[in-house]
């Protein structure tokens, strides 16, 4: 692991491109083409601008992060819950016209069975 120690920013990113490139003289500067420049913002040191999913949490932040993603997925399954109810009443409705469809036709058929067997029996008196 590179270490830094108490040395300015820009030594730190020396250091750094010497390790990763393993030439001296990119850390250096000689190189024509490349430049060492140290990052600039108006931020103070230690000064996060947003919160990445790798970087550390406090507990606090760790426990309100976990607290809002369990009300977003209750949210959601309530949601999802409530359009199963509303999918599964539809359902039944349909499922108790078939019903009265049916019964009304069965009820036309018998009807039509007695009538069929009457003339049939008079027929053969």
């Amino acid at each position: 692991m590179l270490s830094c120690g108490r040395g300015t920013g820009e030594s730190c990113v020396q250091e750094l491109i010497m390790a990763v490139t393993g030439d001296e003289t990119a850390a250096t500067g000689d190189m024509p083409g490349y430049q060492i420049r140290t990052p600039t913002t108006n931020l103070p040191q230690g000064v996060v601008m947003a919160a990445s999913p790798g970087t550390l949490h406090s507990p606090q932040q760790l426990a309100e992060e976990a607290t809002r993603k369990r009300e977003l997925r209750l949210m959601k399954n309530r949601e999802a819950a409530k359009e199963c109810r509303r999918r599964k009443k539809e359902y039944i409705k349909c499922l108790e016209s078939r019903v009265a469809v049916l019964e009304v036709q069965n009820k036309k058929l018998i009807e039509e069975l007695e009538t069929l067997k009457d003339i049939c029996s008079s027929k053969t008196d």
